[in-house]
Protein backbone atom coordinates (compact mmCIF):
# COMPACT_ATOMS: atom_id res chain seq x y z
CA UNK A 1 0.00 0.00 0.00
CA UNK A 2 1.19 3.59 -1.03
CA UNK A 3 0.11 6.97 -0.38
CA UNK A 4 0.13 9.63 -3.05
CA UNK A 5 2.37 12.63 -2.23
CA UNK A 6 2.22 14.64 -5.13
CA UNK A 7 1.12 14.48 -8.53
CA UNK A 8 3.20 16.41 -11.22
CA UNK A 9 1.63 17.33 -14.00
CA UNK A 10 3.86 18.38 -17.04
CA UNK A 11 4.13 21.35 -18.64
CA UNK A 12 4.77 21.68 -22.43
CA UNK A 13 4.88 25.01 -22.83
CA UNK A 14 3.87 27.02 -26.62
CA UNK A 15 4.57 23.88 -28.38
CA UNK A 16 1.94 21.45 -26.33
CA UNK A 17 1.73 18.17 -26.25
CA UNK A 18 3.48 16.11 -29.22
CA UNK A 19 1.20 14.42 -32.06
CA UNK A 20 0.04 11.27 -30.91
CA UNK A 21 1.55 11.32 -27.27
CA UNK A 22 -1.19 10.99 -24.28
CA UNK A 23 -0.63 13.20 -21.12
CA UNK A 24 1.64 11.12 -17.87
CA UNK A 25 1.79 12.40 -14.79
CA UNK A 26 4.46 11.99 -12.53
CA UNK A 27 3.33 10.19 -9.29
CA UNK A 28 5.28 10.41 -5.84
CA UNK A 29 4.50 7.17 -3.57
CA UNK A 30 5.20 6.63 0.05
CA UNK A 31 5.25 3.27 1.42
CA UNK A 32 4.11 2.71 4.98
CA UNK A 33 8.14 1.89 5.73
CA UNK A 34 8.95 5.56 4.45
CA UNK A 35 10.16 4.49 1.26
CA UNK A 36 9.48 6.70 -1.79
CA UNK A 37 9.35 6.14 -5.52
CA UNK A 38 7.97 7.76 -8.41
CA UNK A 39 5.54 6.03 -11.56
CA UNK A 40 4.77 7.53 -14.56
CA UNK A 41 1.04 6.92 -14.81
CA UNK A 42 -1.40 8.10 -17.93
CA UNK A 43 -3.41 11.38 -16.98
CA UNK A 44 -6.42 10.04 -17.87
CA UNK A 45 -6.11 6.88 -15.66
CA UNK A 46 -5.50 9.02 -12.71
CA UNK A 47 -9.06 10.83 -13.45
CA UNK A 48 -10.57 7.59 -14.14
CA UNK A 49 -9.89 6.17 -10.75
CA UNK A 50 -10.12 9.30 -8.94
CA UNK A 51 -6.43 9.04 -7.60
CA UNK A 52 -5.53 12.36 -6.21
CA UNK A 53 -3.16 13.35 -3.47
CA UNK A 54 -3.33 12.11 -0.27
CA UNK A 55 -5.16 9.02 -1.33
CA UNK A 56 -4.14 5.59 -0.59
CA UNK A 57 -3.51 3.05 -3.51
CA UNK A 58 -2.32 -0.32 -4.13
CA UNK A 59 0.57 -0.71 -6.65
CA UNK A 60 2.19 -4.00 -8.14
CA UNK A 61 3.37 -4.66 -12.02
CA UNK A 62 2.81 -1.06 -13.35
CA UNK A 63 -0.92 -1.45 -12.09
CA UNK A 64 -2.57 0.82 -9.90
CA UNK A 65 -5.59 1.00 -8.14
CA UNK A 66 -7.47 3.18 -5.17
CA UNK A 67 -8.14 1.60 -1.93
Amino acid sequence: MYKVIEIIEPDFGCEGLPDGEEPTCEVILESDSGKRITITVPDKELYEKNITEGCYINYTSSRISKI
